[in-house]
């Protein structure tokens, strides 16, 4: 087994961890951030580490954006129907050859001779701390003031294709019809700028594994659903520090 590719990729399932597991932690410092060897090992960093890190909720009533539109995904819901794939692509004219969201596969050892299949739905995090708006050179892609969105305009793009590089979640392609980079807006262009509430991926999946809204209002769902006690959530790759506005969660 390879040993140096278990430390780089831990589990982000962390539902076999009871809370007093977790409170134990905390009393001495330290946050659960992974599993390693099937659940045999603990990925552990400190408390202020791991809210440097943005791999915690922001607290309550510190949400740089209002409304601050995120996505909370119930990943264990997820059945791999591909429903929201095909809603992105019918509403956003994505091509064949690229994605504005994907569902990743992967799976998971339960016992001697057992896994399962667990379905991963992936898009832009929409991050607080965007990579990908650092290194472009022409303010083609921005992080609007007002939604948090991260935004793309392909008439400033000149396909040099660094944000893409930058992106710690390959959530961008190159369109090559607009000879521009492109990637997910939360269909601000297509649904939310023109009255919609949700996304097309969340509108259409049956399985309700995505839930879109404003995390800055505590009577929203994804508000409620964050910070209901007890609840594991995550993102992804957090120790990038670019602080995701995607949240994932075991429904």
């Amino acid at each position: 087994m390879d040993i140096k590719k278990l430390e780089r990729s831990p589990s982000e399932d962390l539902s076999a961890i009871s809370s007093r597991e977790r409170r134990e932690f905390l009393r001495l410092g330290l946050a659960i951030t992974g599993l390693y060897l099937g659940g045999s090992v603990l990925s552990l960093v400190s408390v202020k580490d791991a809210a440097a890190f943005g791999g915690v909720v922001p607290k309550i009533g510190e949400y740089p954006y209002n409304p601050h539109y995120t996505m909370v995904i119930r990943e264990e819901l997820c059945i791999d129907c591909e429903r929201c794939k095909e809603a992105c692509v019918k509403t956003n004219q994505v091509p064949s050859y690229g994605y504005r969201t994907t569902i990743l596969e992967r799976r998971r050892q339960l016992t001697e001779g057992k896994s399962e299949t667990i379905f991963m739905p992936v898009l832009c995090n929409h991050c607080n701390r965007p990579p990908c708006v650092r290194v472009c050179p022409t303010t083609a892609t921005w992080k609007d003031e007002k939604t948090g969105i991260v935004m793309m305009k392909p008439s400033r793009c000149i396909g040099c294709k660094t944000c893409m590089t930058a992106c710690p979640y390959n959530a961008r392609y190159f369109q090559e019809e607009k000879r521009a980079v492109d990637k997910c807006d939360f269909c601000w262009e297509t649904r939310l700028s023109k009255g919609e509430t949700t996304t097309a991926c969340a509108a259409a999946c049956p399985a309700d594994v995505r839930v879109f809204g404003n995390l800055a209002d505590q009577k929203s769902r994804v508000y409620q659903l964050i910070h209901t006690p007890e609840t594991i959530v995550w993102t992804l790759r957090p120790e990038t520090g670019a602080l995701p506005n995607v949240f994932y969660t075991n429904a």
